[in-house]
């Protein structure tokens, strides 16, 4: 069963049980997860992994969290309060590393691909909870920029621009077909992706080789997922969290922009109809990494 903030808008929309923000310590959940959500979309961004977490089934209770001192202007500051605790006041009471308050963490992506990683204005605070997490969390999810940021932080792994934004549903060919996180995905399965740059195979191979594990690639967008071998820190370079809709309602905000942009790819069916091909892979990957 789901434990969400009975504040949080997609409470009240999907299955789930509910608690006062103020009182999350006193949820018997199994697995306890903070999710830092810098997505400039709050609400879709909840209800996307709400959404996708609920669907394995387990016991879980999903805390959103936030920067100390961060103020989103695309998000009322209403909206942060009510729904979301500082995650540093957090970190400061989980002092008992024999019995840790919280067990995973999810780092979203973030609109800054454009950026030196340097100049995103809160970048220290997300090493900093980067640090944390590599030794506290037994296991922390990075998704998108979230995971460039992650491989540059830890191996210093660069990202590149891309001559135009990777765009669409890529098939991802299992390369580690043993990996528990692989678990019922082989020999491969789709994932959405929507980003302006890449981090590169070799670039992995070469500043941390023998640290990470590449678990699946596709031929079209390249590396998929990453971990560390002992699988507490996994890097997703796409969106298996996306509902069906998503990849359509950004298309068409960036023709409505005027910005260069072409329909996704492998998105739609026969009638031009958008497929929602990857989400049993989605609730699959979810189950093994929360399972961890």
């Amino acid at each position: 069963m789901l434990y969400l903030p009975d504040t949080l808008p997609v409470a009240a929309e999907i299955d789930c049980n509910t608690f006062p923000l103020a009182d999350w310590r006193y949820v018997g959940a199994e697995r306890r997860v903070l999710m830092l959500n810098l997505m400039p979309e709050k609400e879709v961004t909840e209800r996307d992994l709400a959404s996708v977490i609920g669907e394995t089934g387990l016991n879980v209770q999903l805390i959103p969290v936030r920067l100390r001192g961060h103020v989103f202007r695309t998000t009322p500051e209403a909206h942060m309060q009510a729904c979301y605790l500082c995650v540093e006041d957090l970190l400061a009471e989980d002092d008992d590393e024999s019995a840790p308050l919280f067990s995973h963490l999810i780092v979203t992506g973030a609109p800054l691909e454009h950026l030196p990683f340097e100049e995103v204005r809160y970048w220290p605070q997300l090493c900093r909870l980067m640090d944390v997490a590599r030794a506290h969390f037994r296991r922390t999810l990075l998704i998108c920029w979230g995971a460039q940021a992650g491989l540059y932080h830890y191996y210093g792994v660069p990202k590149y621009p891309l001559p135009a934004k990777r765009f669409g549903i890529f098939e991802q060919r299992v390369i580690s077909q043993d990996h528990e996180l692989m678990d019922g995905l082989s020999p491969s399965f789709p994932m959405p992706h929507s980003r302006h740059t890449e981090v590169r195979a070799a670039d992995i191979v070469r500043l941390a080789g023998d640290s990470l594990c590449l678990l699946c690639e596709g031929d079209e967008s390249g590396v998929g997922v990453v971990c560390t071998l002992d699988g507490s820190l996994t890097f997703v370079t796409g969106h298996l969290e996306y509902p069906l809709d998503t990849l359509q309602r950004e298309y068409e905000r960036d023709v409505r922009r005027g910005k260069p942009i072409q329909p996704p790819l492998h998105y739609y069916d026969a009638s031009g109809r958008p497929e929602f091909s990857w989400r049993r892979a989605a609730v699959t990957f979810y189950a093994n990494w929360l399972r961890g």
